[in-house]
């Protein structure tokens, strides 16, 4: 039956590192094959070959699922990609294989019952990866500079300068005495890296700010208090296809800037925000809201809500305001005016 049904098919894939598993059944959940290749593509082809024509497929948004969906799209296949938290319940069952799971995922597929996650264009997905290579460089510049700071705490060496590593640091860094060979080669070495990171975030920030220069929605959103460049490419490229959200709520609860709602009978709870969403959307966000001042509508938000509630669900609350800001910036690339303060 493998070989001679002509229905439309449904595949579940349950993709790994080096070997993954297909499932193939049909429109009524009847599977016509199991099979587990190699991950090579030319694999992939062999057994898609006997799927028909336009068949839909599913796989989990798991490590290295890019090769996946791009040369599933190539065959034709419609593809779709479960969202990983909505497929948590996997790992509770009292026997998981991978058969199971990919069959689990086309009968979820098959049963429209399919918690999916958006697939991003390649050109997206190569400014993401620009991105967050440059966000992670800035991480661990980061670290290698808290590590300086530890290395002339443990010496007793005091930092009168709110900016070690600039004009005045690296004066004191230079001119210091009261460090020991061993204290002053860690200090050195730290420093030669941190000169070569600093080349490294520059050069993507030049990357990512040339390949967005005519993006309408990118100049629309570096028009908001607090937003620049950088944080504007973050905005852009993580977001992507801004019509994917009909309201600025909805962006606001992908990005996990909403609290979270358990409702049950005549109880409802509202707890913290989510956090569950875009890392790097809601980090960029809550970074405007504060640098801008307490004379812009975001900082009025910030600071009165603040005062009420205290400081971070003041930052929180206006980091939402901001989020509205970009969804109009993106989508109709202009600005609307926020509301007035609460």
């Amino acid at each position: 039956m493998s070989e001679a049904y002509e229905g439309r098919q449904i595949v579940g894939m349950d993709l790994h590192r080096r070997r993954s598993v297909l499932v193939r059944m049909t429109e009524t959940g009847q599977q016509l094959e199991t099979v587990r290749i190699s991950n090579d593509p030319e694999y992939l082809r062999q057994v898609m070959a006997r799927a028909g024509e336009a068949p839909e497929v599913v796989l989990e948004a798991t490590y290295g699922w890019y090769w996946v969906a791009d040369t599933l799209a190539e065959l034709g296949a419609h593809v779709h990609l479960a969202h990983p938290l909505g497929v948590k319940m996997f790992s509770y069952r009292r026997v998981k294989n991978d058969q199971r799971d990919a069959a689990d995922l086309a009968d979820l597929l098959r049963m429209g019952r399919l918690p999916e996650a958006w697939i991003a264009p390649p050109a997206t997905r190569e400014l993401r990866g620009w991105v967050r290579h440059r966000a992670k460089l800035v991480g661990l510049r980061s670290s290698l500079k808290n590590q300086v700071h530890a290395v002339l705490a443990a010496a007793g060496v005091h930092v009168p300068m709110s900016d070690l590593f600039g004009a005045g640091g690296q004066q004191l860094l230079t001119t210091t005495t009261r460090l020991a060979v061993e204290s002053r080669s860690r200090v050195d070495s730290l420093l030669r890296m941190i000169t070569a990171l600093d080349f490294e975030i520059d050069t993507f920030g030049r990357l990512v700010t040339q390949r967005l220069r005519g993006d309408p929605g990118y100049t629309a959103v570096q028009q908001i208090p607090g937003v620049g460049p950088l944080l504007g490419a973050v905005f852009v490229a993580e977001i992507g296809d801004i019509t994917r959200f009909a309201r600025p709520q909805q962006l606001a609860s992908w990005a996990g800037l909403t609290p979270k709602h358990h409702e049950s009978d005549t109880t409802v709870h509202r707890g913290r925000i989510t956090k569950q969403g875009s890392t790097l959307v809601r980090w960029a966000a809550v970074e405007a809201v504060q640098r801008i001042g307490a004379h812009t509508r975001l900082g009025q938000v910030r600071d009165k809500v603040g005062e009420r509630r205290g400081r971070n669900i003041g930052v929180v609350a206006a980091a939402r305001e901001l989020i509205t800001l970009v969804f109009y910036g993106l989508r109709d690339h202009h600005i609307r005016c926020l509301p007035r303060a609460a």
